[in-house]
Order: C-alpha cells, then structure tokens, then sequence
C-alpha cells in the first residue's frame, strides 16, 4: 500500500522496483531502480522536526528490504540505504541513520541513531545504536555495539561473508524481475 503522510508527501517508487502488496509505504519516501520490498514491510517518513521539516527515507538501487521489516524515523531525522544494500527479515532500521552501500543486516537486528559502512556486515540479532560502523566490519550474531568504543574488538569483513552478501542480493534482484513479470496475475 502507498498512501500520503499527514504532510502530503507521498512515496515515489521507480518503475522497476517491486513492492508486495501486503507492504506499507506512507510519506516521504524514494525507492531507486530494482529494489525489492518484500511482504509485509513497513517503511514510514511521516514524523517531522521542531520546524515541520523531515528527511526523506530513500531505498538505494538494486537493494532489497526484505518481509517484516520496519523502517522509521525520529524527529524528521532521514534513513539512506545505500545501493545493493540487504536488510534481512524482521529487522528494524531506525532513523536517524545511515546503511553504505552493499551491506548486509541480518534476521532481527536493529539500526537506530548510527551509520554503517559500505560493505559491512551485521549478522543476526545484533543492535548497532549510537556509533559509526567503518566500511568492510563484520558483526557477529547477537552482537550489542552501542559506542564507538564498543567497536575496537570487532573483525573486517572476510571474502566469504562478503560472497553470502552478494549472493543474497542477487538472489533478491531476480525476485524483483520474477515478481514484476507475474505481478499481473495476483
């Protein structure tokens, strides 16, 4: 479902992205080119500053928000996914915050008040809040880093996790082609 926050801002998908009809998008909201939206996410920009004024949520290309997630923001502060970028099921992105590009973010995890890297990965059940992620970190399971102090034992990202990460977003890039090409026939 698309539908207006109370401002009027409406989202604006490009027209090779897919979005399940069971997910919800309310406000200012851009989703780039061969993004998947899995079923039953929801991603609302609809809470703005002291001044009235908010920073868009914007879904970088070739991304795929996969189904229950949940992105939100605070106070008008913005979410930027970055390009080819996979939030795994039922996580929770919340704004202000920052994902570079080609990262991974596991089942369940939380983002919230941070930036994270390009390249990194954040495997499930982890929260990242209040800190910077360098690019190419890995986070392991469970993982609980909330200061940038917290980050001084963490590892770089190795070339097998990278692969799983790349294997994940190609993976969902075709359900956006195969999504599109049957989406007529729900």
């Amino acid at each position: 479902m698309i539908r207006r926050n109370p401002n009027g801002d409406i989202p604006q998908v490009h027209e090779t992205a897919f979005v399940d009809p069971t997910a919800i998008l309310c406000g200012k909201i851009v989703v780039e080119a061969n993004v998947f939206i899995g079923p039953y996410a929801v991603i609302r920009a609809d809470e703005v500053d002291d001044d009235g004024d908010m920073e868009p949520i914007v879904i970088g290309a070739d991304s795929n928000i996969q189904d229950g997630v949940v992105i939100h923001c605070k106070a008008g502060g913005g979410v930027n996914i970055g390009r080819g970028t996979s939030i795994a099921h039922r996580s929770i992105v919340h704004g202000p915050c920052t994902v570079g590009d080609h990262v991974f973010v596991g089942f369940n995890s939380v983002l919230f008040n941070c930036v994270v890297g390009s390249h990194s990965v954040i495997r499930h059940n982890s929260v990242v809040e209040g800190c910077e992620v360098p690019q190419r970190f890995y986070i392991p399971s469970t993982a609980n880093i909330r200061s940038n102090a917290d980050l001084a034992g963490i590892e770089r990202v190795t070339a097998d996790v990278s692969d799983f990460s790349e294997s994940v977003a190609q993976a969902n890039h075709e359900l956006v082609k195969g999504y599109k090409r049957i989406r007529n026939e729900f």
